[in-house]
């Protein structure tokens, strides 16, 4: 799912370049394999940020809930 994102999120701004390059103005100064690897950086990390929040009781609602499945011996 990763890669597949990635990949949408580079062909979008590919896209974009390429419509800047037609209407005259600077392309974006940044190789494919770039760009690649920055989007890939950026979706790695919010997923990691996102997998570690929904696995981990952060908020005060989630730790009631956690300790109310505790209670109840359902974990």
């Amino acid at each position: 799912m990763k890669q597949a994102i990635v990949r949408l999120v580079v062909l979008a701004i590919l896209l974009v370049n390429q419509a800047l390059i037609t209407m005259g103005w600077n392309p974006i100064p940044f190789s494919e394999e770039e760009i690649y690897q920055g989007v890939s950086a950026i979706v790695t990390v919010v997923i990691a940020v996102w997998a570690w929040w929904k696995d981990n009781p952060v908020t005060k609602k989630a730790q009631q809930n956690e300790q109310f499945l505790k209670d109840k011996g359902m974990k």
